[in-house]
């Protein structure tokens, strides 16, 4: 040690002093680290994987004791507080690479889920479909020029509008497939532009991260970021 160079010294020095400085900002931040962590989180909608219900440019809030307390920045799970809900919109580290996602959880452990032609069934039930709501047929999916359909999917106690691309090339039909215990299975309401498990399989309970129930904001990309101040504050929770 003391043979250390003198910009080493200085380095140290200069360190110290910036966080005897900022001891309360500092502190600040692991708080909202911590919260943000095993609390409350809060994320941008970057693609459109989740319309109609999502718009990319939406920041959405999740929250992350919808279902278990987990150890900070890990997901180890301390203890179990609600067993998560077949409509429930969930934020999950995807098993396939790793990276965030938001989907409709669709399937829960039991369930035997089929899709055919893009219609869903649950334990050999379909789900029922019928004409959207007037203000979600207004969110089509920006920069595609095929064909869009939006429609209401009648999922028991989570009616939710889903999107249709029939000009695309996509898997719509699979299953049926029984959900393992302990797993999900989650589709994105933008049926024929998600990555979800139709190609990254189930999602273990243990890799949720969160619950969404809420736009806080939201920004239009495609109009200079002007804000939509009618997605301010708008409820995510579907009416039984």
């Amino acid at each position: 040690m003391a043979n250390q160079p003198q910009w080493m010294k200085r380095i140290k020095q200069v360190a110290k002093t910036l966080i005897a400085a900022n001891k309360g900002f500092l502190c600040f931040l692991l708080g909202m680290l911590l919260i943000r962590s095993a609390v409350a989180d809060w994320y941008g909608v970057p693609s459109a994987s989740m319309y109609p219900t999502l718009l990319i440019g939406d920041r959405i809030f999740a929250n992350r004791l919808a279902y278990d307390v987990k150890l900070p920045f890990t997901d180890i799970v301390l203890t179990h507080i609600a067993d998560p809900q077949r409509g429930d919109i969930v934020t999950f580290t995807s098993p396939q690479d790793g990276v965030r996602l938001v989907k409709r959880l669709i399937g829960v452990p039991g369930d035997i889920v089929e899709m055919r032609d893009e219609k869903v069934l649950i334990n050999g039930a379909e789900l029922g479909y019928g004409a959207a709501d007037p203000g979600l047929r207004s969110h089509r999916m920006p920069d595609y020029d095929g064909a869009q359909l939006i429609v209401d999917e009648h999922l028991p106690g989570a009616d939710h509008g889903v999107l249709w691309l029939p000009d695309r090339m996509a898997l719509r039909s699979f299953g049926p497939m029984t959900v393992p215990a302990g797993q999900y299975l989650m589709l994105g309401d933008n049926r024929d532009d998600s990555n979800d498990s139709r190609y990254i399989g189930f999602v273990p309970r243990a890799l949720l991260t969160g619950r969404v129930s809420r736009v806080l904001f939201s920004l239009d990309p495609s109009h200079f970021h002007l804000p939509r101040l009618q997605r301010f504050g708008t409820s995510l929770r579907a009416a039984g």
